[in-house]
């Protein structure tokens, strides 16, 4: 029974997939049931709080955002694999500058490129993360840290699970590329909050 919880529960939510790899990194990912929020849920910052584009000066990156929902069997939906420069956010969860975490997902690489979210691993406690909603408004997270996490541990609770501010969770792939499997053995997660 723990077993089955554990797949469940704590799986990889952040299924990146690099031109190489043509499925999802772990078909078990979602987060769970308590960690999806509606878009129109109140929160600080008025307004329409659907993002339209995500940039990071630091390192640099910027990028629209494609909404991501949950494919058919429960693992998330990541942007379009044939480009890796495309960003995307988890449009079950709050939108930019609600309560709660606001999650982007992208690609760190394809067969012949970087992707939008390559230099993730480089973001430092401080660096700025701006994001622009449909209403004309910009929303600025600061990074508060930067993880690498197995993607058979991934922690599901700490990137979907509640927090009482509004913060951000950028996701891509990150670690060894593991040849066989075709995918990258771990994910690159940065926590970060409203400014």
């Amino acid at each position: 029974m723990r077993t089955v919880l554990l797949v469940l529960w704590s799986a990889v939510l952040m299924t990146v997939v690099v031109a190489a790899d043509t499925r999802p990194v772990d078909a078990r990912s979602a987060p769970p049931p308590a960690a999806t929020h509606a878009v129109e849920a109140a929160g600080p910052v008025p307004g329409d709080p659907r993002p339209r584009a995500i940039r990071i000066p630091s390192i640099p990156v910027e990028s629209t955002l494609v909404p991501l929902g949950l494919n058919p069997d429960g693992t998330a939906e990541v942007p379009p694999v044939e480009d890796a420069e495309q960003a995307g956010w988890y449009r079950l969860g709050p939108g930019a500058g609600e309560v709660g975490p606001f999650v982007v997902l992208g690609h760190v690489d394809s067969h012949t490129e970087a992707g939008v979210f390559y230099r993730l691993r480089d973001l430092r406690p401080g660096d700025r993360v701006e994001v622009d909603r449909v209403d004309g408004s910009r929303v600025t997270y600061v990074v508060d840290r930067v993880e690498t996490a197995p993607k058979d541990h991934f922690p599901t609770e700490a990137v979907y699970g509640d927090v009482p501010r509004p913060e951000i969770r950028l996701i891509t792939c990150g670690g060894a590329f593991d040849e066989d499997a075709r995918s990258y053995e771990d994910n690159v997660i940065v926590y970060g909050h409203l400014r």
